[in-house]
């Protein structure tokens, strides 16, 4: 009999009681798309459709003992970090998955919850982009993330290649700046993959879908890109499959009706459509 082998996912970020965002989110797209998905939370929040009531920050140490306890035995083929909350819990991320040798890491700059609702400290950004920047595979900021980031004002199609030069500048190689905040007509990502000492340039179009239900969808997109690249993707393809499968959740999820704030997207779009 043939030993099977699974398409081993991890991601490493809060989670959401709602199940909208965060861990649950990152779990459902990992399934949706083929994955074996784990999990190390950075905190809890009490959170719903409207709101993040409160948040209880996990120690890092234990953090810590989670990656361990996940790659020591199971081991990872790709990672995705969503909400990491403060300094402390930054540290201890870079410093294990730097000591398990991990090759294929996307990270999701999460500071501000749908809700407007703060999810990261600032003291910890400055830590976000010392210690995590080098040794990440691709960082997925929205634009207003991208203003934080880089100190500038983003707001057409035209200001992405500054800022992404100063991110490049800050140590990162690859650059995803998701533009549905633009305020041009489409809703285009840009993907800034290094190539030398400059970056080639890809343009992922899509249309607006007028819709509340866009609770998770930063932390959805940039765990699809994870599992397609630990399916084996190129980072060119796998930003552009993500992309799709973010389209068809969105788009799918807009017809339904959950909580009274911003609903989630439709994460089984494909599956409960068969």
């Amino acid at each position: 009999m043939t030993t099977k082998t699974y398409t081993r996912t991890l991601t490493i970020a809060g989670s959401d009681s709602g199940g909208g965002a965060g861990i649950q989110a990152d779990l459902k797209t990992f399934s949706a798309l083929g994955c074996y998905g784990m999990s190390v939370i950075t905190a809890l929040t009490a959170q719903n459709t409207r709101t993040v009531a409160g948040i209880h920050e996990v120690s890092s140490s234990f953090v810590g003992q989670q990656i361990d306890a996940v790659i020591e035995d199971i081991g990872v083929d790709a990672v995705k970090i969503g909400m990491l909350f403060s300094a402390d819990i930054i540290r201890v991320v870079a410093e294990r998955l730097t000591a398990h040798n991990v090759g294929c890491i996307v990270l999701d700059p999460v500071m501000i919850a749908k809700s407007g609702d703060k999810l990261l400290q600032d003291e910890a950004i400055d830590t976000m982009v010392r210690e995590l920047f080098p040794i990440v595979t691709l960082i997925t900021p929205n634009t207003p993330e991208a203003e934080v980031l880089t100190g500038i004002e983003i707001q057409t199609e035209s200001d992405l290649p500054v800022a992404s030069g100063i991110l490049f500048g800050k140590g990162v190689d690859n650059i995803l700046i998701k533009g549905g905040h633009l305020k041009d007509e489409t809703a285009a990502d840009f993907l800034y993959c290094k190539t030398g000492d400059s970056h080639d340039t890809y343009r992922y179009p899509g249309k607006r879908i007028e819709t509340k239900n866009t609770h998770g969808t930063g932390c959805t997109y940039s765990s699809a890109i994870a599992a397609y690249l630990a399916q084996g993707c190129d980072l060119i393809s796998a930003v552009k499959f993500a992309k799709q499968y973010m389209d068809g959740a969105i788009k799918e999820g807009a017809g339904y009706t959950l909580g009274s704030g911003h609903g989630p997207v439709n994460h089984f779009f494909d599956t409960w459509n068969r």
